[in-house]
């Protein structure tokens, strides 16, 4: 029987970016369903965005240095990155990603959210690059629209913020199967131990 995993994410979010590849790794090996959820990563980003040096400065590290980790892990997982000095407000993209999952489109649609973020350095608060996105995941423009106007699916992402705070999540990306959870990004070998301690089924070879 298919396990399912919640998937804690965010679209600003660099690690989860980097998880991508393992992501679609462990769909090959185990019969598993990963739900994406949403989680607030910087909820209080304006529209127009943050500097990403302001972002940093809570951390104990220079910003330089940690702007170079990132690229350095881009490299090694052959993942294209550009050069960013902006944070963005992710919360309508999130919304859409929820609209998307539910047209049976979401992983289209989130590849081409971490794209214009992490590649093309979009801000994914506006509403062309929105629909950018609904394009790319080959979704109809219009209702696509409709779902931003109306914020139809705000509703369902409180309740993934709610449940992230429930659970205790205070980093991303977080996997969940049931309440068990594993933080961060991890190497394919720790996701597959993971699956397997909470009985995920491998596919037959």
């Amino acid at each position: 029987m298919t396990t399912k995993l919640e998937l804690y994410s965010d679209y600003v979010c660099p690690w989860c970016y980097f998880m991508t590849g393992r992501i679609e790794r462990l769909y090959q090996n185990f019969d598993i369903s990963i739900s994406w959820r949403a989680f607030p990563l910087h909820p209080e980003t304006p529209e127009q965005g943050q500097k990403l040096e302001e972002i940093y400065a809570r951390y104990p590290y220079p910003t330089k240095d940690m702007l170079e980790h990132l690229r350095r892990n881009a490299r090694a997982l052959n993942l294209p990155y550009c050069e960013r000095t902006m944070t963005f407000n992710s919360r309508l993209a999130q919304e859409l990603g929820h609209w998307a999952e539910e047209q049976g489109a979401g992983e289209p649609f989130h590849a081409a959210a971490f794209k214009a973020y992490f590649v093309d350095h979009q801000n994914l608060a506006k509403r062309d690059v929105l629909i950018s996105l609904i394009e790319a995941a080959g979704l109809d423009v219009d209702e696509g629209v409709e779902v931003l106007e109306k914020r139809s699916y705000s509703d369902a992402v409180d309740r993934d913020w709610e449940r992230s705070r429930a659970l205790g999540i205070t980093a991303v990306p977080t996997f969940v199967i049931g309440e068990a959870k594993l933080v961060g990004a991890q190497q394919y070998r720790a996701l597959a131990q993971f699956a397997e301690a909470h009985g995920v089924a491998q596919w037959a070879r």
